[in-house]
């Protein structure tokens, strides 16, 4: 039994020493040796190799220096897990940021934020962002009251000046609440420590006021054609909009035409959009941050030679067929531009949705505040044939010969208004600028 332990361990000794002799080897470039020894067939193992070995001593620190380098490596790879361990959960945060707050830059694939739907805005701001939008918002209530004035004078309304009268006096007083939170900022007061119960209050207020001018214009509704309306987006949201009842039918050839005023920037917005079914970008106006206007169809984009931010309407028309997918654009009744190979061959597909307003990256959804129209529009046509020179330019300077939409003609009974987008009256040659 005993000699059985020692053969073993002599075993063992040797292994390592081999082992060692060929790292050391490699270490310096070298070539290993292995160095076989013949032993007689009635002699110890151990003792014949310990005979041709080292001396007993040098064998001892043969193995001292292998454990160490055991423990070295053992230690080292501990150190690589942890680093590995470190590194993939950073790797994990990183992403997680990233799915957050990136997001594509083209239309279709676009950072979506939530919040909650007001009449200052869709998201949470701060206090800069908070003024600019209340600023907005009174501007636009102005506007709406100076119409509601001009209809009032008209129409010798007597209810209709005292009603006037009384939301004109609540919005001098949110001006100078704006004006008081103006002072608040620029003096550092503590003031903008009751930055949400402000926030509520003034809410609120708008919220009424829109809701009583809302019943105002309803009077002049009842007293228009039904065609003689504009509607006007104020405010860049994700959820004011349009809806269009009916859907398009298959076209081969088109012509969309409409009065446009805006004067924001960058970019007018998306003034409107069509999405089918698998292809959200069916039909697609746009002017979205610094990028000139174009037009998609089947994704496919064009670029227009329109120049219309600057606070006055202006009439546009773009024409465009499947043969060649040849465009052309008209600003004003006069030709501004043209081209081919937009979508050559590819009918405008039926059974979609027609939103004005919003660009739409999916089906009746997926709204994206920054790509939002802000302004007013109007008298929007849409034909299913290329219309001429000369019936745009009857279009542009308000011709008795003027046609209407085929497909879609602008009447108040054909939407759906949603998200605080107004109605009033509008004649387009009348009230231009």
């Amino acid at each position: 039994m005993q000699a059985t332990k020692r053969k073993a361990i002599c075993w063992r000794l040797f292994l390592c020493s081999c082992l060692f002799l060929e790292s050391s080897s490699q270490d310096f470039g070298g070539q290993t040796q292995f160095i076989c020894t013949s032993v007689p067939k009635d002699m110890d193992i151990c003792a014949a190799t310990l005979q041709n070995s080292v001396p007993g001593e040098d064998l001892k620190t043969t193995v001292m220096q292998l454990r160490e380098t055991v423990l070295q490596q053992k230690e080292t790879i501990m150190n690589q897990k942890e680093t590995i361990r470190e590194l993939t959960s950073k790797l994990a945060r990183c992403e997680s940021q990233s799915g957050v707050e990136s997001g594509d830059a083209r239309p279709g694939g676009r950072r979506k934020e939530a919040g909650t739907k007001n009449t200052m805005g869709d998201v949470s701001r701060g206090p800069a962002d908070t003024l600019t939008q209340l600023s907005q918002t009174l501007q636009s209530l102005k506007q709406r009251l100076e119409n509601l004035e001009q209809f009032s004078r008209s129409n010798n309304s007597v209810q209709a000046n005292s009603l006037k009268d009384l939301l004109q006096s609540k919005i001098d007083d949110l001006e100078k609440q704006v004006l008081s939170r103006v002072n608040s900022i620029e003096e550092g007061k503590p003031g903008l420590r009751n930055e949400t119960e402000q926030r509520g209050r003034v809410e609120s207020t708008l919220t009424s006021l829109h809701q009583r001018i809302t019943d105002l214009e309803k009077g002049q509704r009842e007293n228009r054609p039904l065609d003689k309306f504009q509607l006007t987006f104020p405010l860049r949201t994700n959820y004011m909009y349009a809806k269009v009842k009916k859907s398009l039918p298959e076209m081969y050839a088109l012509t969309v035409c409409m009065w446009l005023k805006s004067n924001a920037s960058p970019g007018v917005g998306t003034p409107f959009s069509y999405a089918v079914p698998g292809q959200a970008n069916e039909l697609v106006l746009i002017e979205w941050g610094n990028n000139p206007m174009e037009i998609l169809i089947n994704d496919k984009v064009a670029k227009l030679p329109f120049l219309i931010n600057d606070g006055k309407w202006h009439h546009i028309c773009v024409t465009w067929t499947t043969r060649d997918g040849v465009w052309e654009a008209f600003q004003d009744g006069v030709k501004r531009g043209s081209g081919e190979n937009l979508a050559p061959y590819h009918p405008i597909k039926p059974q979609g949705l027609l939103i004005l307003g919003q660009e739409q990256d999916t089906l009746g959804g997926g709204f994206d505040a920054t790509q939002a129209f802000v302004g007013d529009l109007a008298n929007f046509h849409i034909w299913d044939r290329k219309l001429s020179v000369g019936e745009i330019y009857n279009l542009a300077t308000c011709s008795s010969k003027a046609q209407v939409g085929n497909v879609f003609a602008w009447m108040e009974t054909s939407l759906d208004i949603y998200g605080g987008a107004s109605k009033w009256t509008f004649e387009a040659c009348r009230q231009l600028n």
